[in-house]
């Protein structure tokens, strides 16, 4: 008997000649029918999508259809004769058959695992960040047993675990990650199948650091861009420690990697079957994708290019929405029996704006804030840039994020989570990242290293102690503000109390205009007149 469906994903899209309006992604929790989310998945009416299983349902087999079993067997039959060896693959693969479209579905990289058959599994444990294994043949998801079960006979090789996660190195929060095992049964004792899938699957986790944009981005979408992007949508995602919250943020940029919805491995109890299992992803560095190391030399350019189709439906239904709403407003009032314009059209000054480089400060809140925010901004202004001040909180759609930086030339933020926002800009724009005291290593190991690798012209900005708040707190001369290397030496918990958790600057706005003059001179060298993308470019 098939097990009722233990959550339902709702996918919202608009048909043809629809009336569109913006929806509010919400959860909600109805009774007796278990979880279901609603979020954005791609396509916006532009088709797409689909079913990876199909769920198996015992009926008899009439005559129509053991005749075209008996048709397609003597297809099949035909086909090995002809290509034996693609026929073989379930990845779809455009060379190299069975052998080549295995190792790419690995990773299309060298390895302890390179060259795993059928009715077999192996662990690659070689990297210091992570582990991955892969296993072919009959396998079934056993979440009860937080297992897969792969179906074999006469073979006595032992099972294995792993904790699907991108921070190995990390005992801490790898204990907090779910195990799954990978064990062989025999065929008698194996799991019945409810849902067939004819894709492979790849297990993760959005368990550990979910929660802060930097850990969502590098522990979790690039390697998951790095280990599935090559399998082009074919593939079926399973999450252990799956959040409502976490695929509606990233609900365009799942639907990017595969055409089916999730899986979550807790709450859905059926057997869901697949011919490859592949846990564990891939981790090439802090927010970066090494094209050596994957199949089709993908490199971060791409996955730049990648969270441009993921987010061009979305960006251009926002935009529909807003030439909607201002065709909507009024265009002229009445005033003394008058018709008078309600807004005049735009002038030299609009105009002017229009072409200067557009400025994005990312503000904070809490600690590490800009205290002279303002004024830094009529800096900038002053310098010559368009400025724009964002204020991103946990309830702010990632996709409106990504447009106001998509569309940037210029981007100002102190060091820290949200500076994972540099991959939302276009390469050749520029990033300077404050660096508060204490901490030069991680803001250029963190964001300066890899946005230069990215292509972004990278300023580091490194305040002096007296525009840090600690220079108040602190007298002069204190390690503290004269030797932030040494006061690290005592650990991890001081450097975060007294750098990270306790800190704010207020810029040298002297200091700071050389910077701001420095950037609009190259973005002026570089690219002259500034146009604005539409949709994601």
């Amino acid at each position: 008997m098939v097990q009722q469906q233990q959550h339902r994903i709702y996918i919202l899209q608009f048909r043809k000649g629809e009336t569109e309006q913006e929806v509010a992604c919400k959860v909600s929790q109805p009774k007796g029918v278990g979880r279901r989310v609603m979020y954005y998945y791609q396509d916006y009416g532009s088709g797409g999508g689909g079913k990876s299983g199909k769920t198996v349902q015992p009926r008899a087999l009439g005559v129509r259809r053991f005749l075209a079993m008996l048709l397609l067997s003597f297809l099949c039959v035909g086909t090995l004769f002809v290509a034996p060896v693609s026929f073989l693959s379930f990845v779809h693969s455009d060379e190299g058959g069975a052998a080549a479209a295995a190792t790419a579905a690995r990773g299309g990289v060298s390895g302890p695992c390179s060259a795993v058959g059928n009715n077999s599994l192996c662990c690659d444990r070689t990297s210091e960040r992570a582990d991955i294994c892969f296993a072919r043949g009959d396998l079934r998801m056993h979440s009860a047993s937080a297992s897969f079960q792969l179906v074999s006979t006469g073979n006595s090789t032992p099972g294995e675990r792993i904790r699907p996660y991108t921070r190995k190195w990390e005992a801490n929060v790898m204990a907090t990650i779910d195990e799954v095992r990978l064990r062989r049964v025999a065929p008698g004792d194996a799991a019945r199948c409810d849902v067939r899938h004819d894709v492979p699957a790849v297990v993760f986790s959005t368990g550990g650091y979910t929660g802060n944009v930097y850990h969502e981005f590098n522990d979790g979408i690039l390697p998951l861009f790095v280990t599935a992007r090559h399998l082009r949508r074919r593939v079926a995602l399973v999450i252990l420690e799956y959040h409502d919250w976490w695929m509606t943020k990233y609900g365009d940029v799942v639907s990017q990697l595969s055409e089916f919805p999730p899986i979550d491995f807790s709450a859905d109890r059926r057997v869901h079957c697949f011919p490859e299992v592949i846990a564990g992803l891939r981790i090439h560095g802090e927010l970066t994708v090494d094209p050596a190391r994957t199949p089709e030399r993908r490199g971060i350019g791409d996955f730049r290019r990648f969270l441009d189709d993921a987010y061009r439906g979305r960006i251009e239904f926002l935009e529909r929405l807003e030439r909607r709403a201002a065709r909507r407003r009024p265009h002229r009032h009445h005033r003394g029996g008058a018709l008078v314009p309600r807004a005049p059209p735009a002038g030299p000054r609009e105009a002017e704006a229009e072409r200067r480089p557009r400025l994005v400060i990312v503000s904070r809140t809490g600690s590490r804030v800009i205290e002279n925010e303002a004024d830094v901004a009529a800096l900038a202004a002053d310098v010559g840039f368009d400025v724009r001040v964002i204020r991103p909180d946990r309830t702010t759609e990632l996709c409106k994020i990504y447009r106001e930086l998509n569309a940037s030339d210029a981007m100002v933020g102190v060091h820290g989570a949200a500076m994972t926002h540099f991959l939302f800009m276009r390469p050749g724009k520029v990033f300077i990242q404050v660096v508060p005291l204490g901490t030069d290593w991680a803001a250029g190991a963190y964001y300066g290293d890899p946005a230069a690798r990215m292509g972004l012209r990278y300023v580091g900005y490194k305040i002096l102690p007296e525009e840090s708040s600690l220079s108040r707190e602190y007298p002069t001369g204190d390690p503290v503000l004269t030797d932030p290397a040494g006061v690290a030496q005592r650990g991890w918990d001081v450097t975060k109390k007294v750098y990270l958790d306790r800190q704010n600057v207020r810029l040298d706005l002297a200091r700071f205009r050389e910077e701001l003059v420095a950037a609009h001179r190259y973005l002026a060298a570089a690219g002259g007149r500034r146009r604005r993308p539409r949709a994601a470019e």
